[in-house]
């Protein structure tokens, strides 16, 4: 069986580094920094040589950066004995652009003006130019997941598309509510957000040739990582220095998304409705929603949810125990130890 969560020594204090740079320090995955590299080049290759104009803005939104947390997933969930080819490659690319237009179309419904420190596409260039531009981006995804000639591949990373697509609308639906049940909270992060950690270690499992089991047991891995991360995120946001978040503080409050640690702290201290509505509705300067989130920032609402997201942890670990058809876990366990260290 799992055992606890582990942390191999890390620097807990780098509350906001990249996920996958972390993991690729360890020797555990070394040996994936030259699939990472040839996924990068794809996608560099992808968004290039189209029309300039969502063309441009595709490769700035590249230039950002970014953790590539699901690329290395799916490597990782690929069986050791296959090396990075072209379907492989294909298929973490396809991955990551369409991550990367979740993201575009998310800062332009969130009204964010920043993503990992720089303007986001919607606040440099416009809401139609964002949007041409997120469509753009998976478009390539599937052009590029094709290529893989696995249609099992396609259906599977269609569905998350979809799963995308209802947790965004899920999360406009509860919008300033302030009475969500965590239930709802829960089912909008797995469509949200780990959908696509999901599938990224499915795509992986599928197109290395794994069986259907081992697949669904490294999907399983991928969605519990992917709540946990999120949950991470959402403590990041409002007790995470701008510096390393790359994001405002009380983004999430001031845009009116109810996270789990605010559900925590309104329940353990229903007196905070007022103040965080303040911050959602626009009715709270600068200050006083900073003051908010010093205060949730220790609040015990905090700590009950940072358990939670540790909780889901060890549920990922748990869903690797036994053969893996090949596969080593010792990576992915690697990198949900990384989960773990970018809250700290």
């Amino acid at each position: 069986m799992a055992g606890p969560v582990r942390r191999h020594g890390r620097d807990a204090s780098r509350a906001g580094a990249g996920i996958a740079t972390a993991a690729l320090r360890s020797s555990l995955t070394q040996p994936f920094v030259p699939w990472l590299a040839a996924c990068e080049r794809r996608l560099a290759e992808s968004v290039a040589g189209h029309v300039p104009g969502v063309s441009v803005p595709a490769q700035e939104t590249l230039a950002a950066g970014g953790k590539r947390v699901r690329p290395l997933l799916l490597f990782c969930a690929a069986p050791r004995s296959r090396e990075a080819g072209d379907d492989l490659v294909c298929a973490a690319t396809a991955v990551e652009l369409v991550h990367m237009a979740t993201l575009v179309h998310d800062d332009l419904i969130d009204g964010a003006a920043l993503r990992r420190g720089r303007p986001t596409v919607a606040q440099e260039r416009g809401s139609e130019v964002a949007i041409r531009v997120g469509d753009f981006l998976f478009a390539r995804a599937f052009a590029e997941l094709t290529r893989a000639g696995r249609p099992a591949a396609v259906q599977a990373l269609a569905a998350a598309a979809l799963d995308l697509s209802q947790g965004e609308m899920d999360q406009q639906r509860a919008a300033h509510d302030l009475q969500l049940a965590e239930e709802a909270y829960l089912a909008r992060v797995r469509r949200k957000t780990a959908s696509l950690f999901s599938v990224a270690c499915r795509l992986g499992a599928l197109v290395g040739g794994a069986g259907v089991e081992t697949q669904e047991r490294v999907a399983a891995y991928g969605e519990a990582v992917g709540v946990a991360f999120q949950i991470f995120d959402d403590i990041l946001d409002i007790g995470g220095a701008p510096a390393a978040t790359g994001k405002a503080r009380g983004t999430d409050l001031r845009g009116g998304t109810v996270t789990l640690p605010v559900i925590r702290a309104l329940r353990i201290e229903p007196g905070l409705a007022r103040d965080v509505h303040a911050a959602g509705c626009g009715a709270a300067g600068p200050d006083e929603v900073e003051a908010l989130c010093a205060r949730l920032a220790t609040h015990p609402g905090m700590v009950s949810a940072r358990e939670t997201a540790l909780g889901f942890v060890a549920s990922a670990r748990v869903a690797l125990d036994g053969p893996l058809d090949g596969i080593d876990p010792e990576p992915l366990l690697e990198i949900a130890d990384g989960v773990v260290d970018r809250y700290g």
